[in-house]
């Protein structure tokens, strides 16, 4: 069957069979059907109509099940981005395979570590001694669960993360704060469960300005840098176990709402003198009805 076009001419393939029957002295058509190649098929085979459209239904469904198949590895491949890239970075990097650093004016920095970590390798065998890193630090992470505060990264026993980024919002230094708490907290509980098969915590909590960018084109990572984190450090080594040790600039946003004790101007390495605070929750007020 030739089919002539504007401008071009299609050839198909059709068999077309006719059934005769000679009655009363003549022929007569008593049945006619065509059919076209399914190119699936080797060459010489044919399928009818009521095939084909079998056929093709058979390849729609084909075409249904890999679009499925193709837009979960898509969500997968999200999921995975997502959880090495805040959400509102994500984006940057798949269209352009980068993402520029930016500057934020003012964020919270929480900082962790656990107190003679490698000293504990002495008591406690390797495998043993990453196992229970692995705990302390998962449970850190369903911390962050509902709430506006980025994990930045692990560096062997510390723990980075920050608020007031990728999006600036107000509170960031006090949802920060509560967060350093509730880590604190959860590692004074497993410490009273465990004794020595556990670590003591020291935790920095300072505000100020960072830029935040992505790290490399390999195995890449979302980091943050400049003297605010220096500064949580510092808070951190300064820290007593047990507590949370807050820099003048955080007090100043948190201190309406939560209890802080000053601790005077303490030498912190390459800084100076800082003045530090232990930060706490405010006692519960109870409030009696008549």
């Amino acid at each position: 069957m030739d089919e002539q076009a504007h401008d071009h001419c299609v050839r198909d393939t059709i068999r077309l069979t006719t059934v005769f029957h000679f009655r009363e002295g003549r022929w007569w058509v008593v049945h006619v059907h065509g059919s076209v190649p399914d190119h699936r098929l080797h060459e010489g085979e044919f399928l009818m109509h009521a095939g084909l459209w079998e056929r093709n239904k058979e390849l729609e469904k084909q075409v249904l099940e890999r679009t499925l198949e193709l837009r979960l590895e898509k969500l997968r491949s999200d999921d995975l981005l997502h959880n090495i890239l805040p959400l509102e970075v994500a984006d940057e990097p798949k269209a352009t395979g980068s993402a520029q650093a930016r500057h934020y004016p003012q964020v919270t920095v929480v900082l962790t570590d656990f107190k003679d970590f490698t000293g504990m390798g002495a008591t406690l065998t390797a495998q043993k001694l990453v196992q229970e890193l692995n705990e302390c630090f998962t449970a850190f992470d369903r911390l962050l669960e509902g709430r506006r505060v980025e994990k930045i990264k692990t560096m062997g026993d510390a723990y980075l993360a920050v608020a007031g980024l990728p999006t600036a919002y107000d509170g960031h230094a006090e949802e920060a704060l509560s967060l350093a708490l509730d880590m604190r907290d959860f590692m004074l509980e497993r410490k009273h469960r465990m004794g020595r098969r556990t670590f003591d915590i020291r935790i920095g909590v300072h505000t100020g300005e960072v830029v935040a960018g992505i790290v490399g084109i390999r195995k890449f990572a979302y980091d943050i840098w400049g003297d605010t984190v220096n500064t949580a450090a510092r808070l951190e080594q300064n820290c007593l176990e047990g507590h949370v040790n807050i820099s003048a600039t955080t007090h100043a946003l948190v201190k309406d709402r939560f209890r802080c004790t000053y601790r005077g101007e303490i030498d912190a390495k390459n800084m100076g003198k800082l003045r530090m605070y232990f930060a706490e929750r405010l006692p519960e007020t109870v409030v009696l009805v008549k």
